[in-house]
């Protein structure tokens, strides 16, 4: 008698496709999730800025967006881009949840970040993430990112690294 192959059951092919919104970044899922992302970093390096302080208004349209990536109804990441200039934008509070991770949430969110940006004609976005946030710094490296002199006045070298893309046609 001929033994059929073992199918393994593949867990993520019946999984919802993301999806991503604009919400208020004083919304209770942006809020629940940058302060995820303020506990994780509160356990990388023992200090974090707190998302409280940050003004909603800095995210509100046109000048700025916050975005909840969803997988069916659950909100499982966010992130946030503002115009520091005409021709920077900056984005802030990107966080995926560890359940979500490795599936290509956090380049999803990257992309319709960097779409809006581009929409409000800015021509290179900056952002900054920790040293040891190993995750995140593959993932900006592998969008086209790179490392930059840091652009916040009185941050540690030693902790955050600065990161610049150019926008547009010539970008990677």
């Amino acid at each position: 008698m001929t033994s059929l192959p073992t199918v393994r059951p593949v867990r993520d092919a019946i999984r919802p496709m993301p999806s991503v919104t604009a919400a208020p970044y004083n919304s209770s899922d942006a809020r629940r999730l940058a302060q995820a992302l303020r506990a994780e970093q509160l356990g990388l390096y023992g200090f974090a800025d707190d998302p409280d302080i940050t003004p909603a208004t800095d995210f509100d349209p046109p000048q700025g967006l916050f975005l909840i990536v969803r997988v069916g109804e659950e909100a499982v990441g966010c992130g946030g881009i503002r115009l520091l200039d005409e021709h920077t934008a900056e984005i802030k509070r990107m966080y995926v949840t560890d359940e979500a991770r490795q599936r290509g949430i956090g380049r999803y969110l990257l992309e319709h970040l960097e779409q809006h940006a581009l929409s409000r004609t800015a021509s290179r976005i900056v952002l900054e993430t920790g040293r040891r946030n190993t995750a995140a710094l593959a993932l900006y490296q592998r969008a086209g990112y790179r490392l930059c002199p840091s652009y916040v006045p009185g941050r540690d070298q030693d902790i955050n690294r600065a990161m610049t893309k150019p926008l547009g046609s010539s970008s990677p």
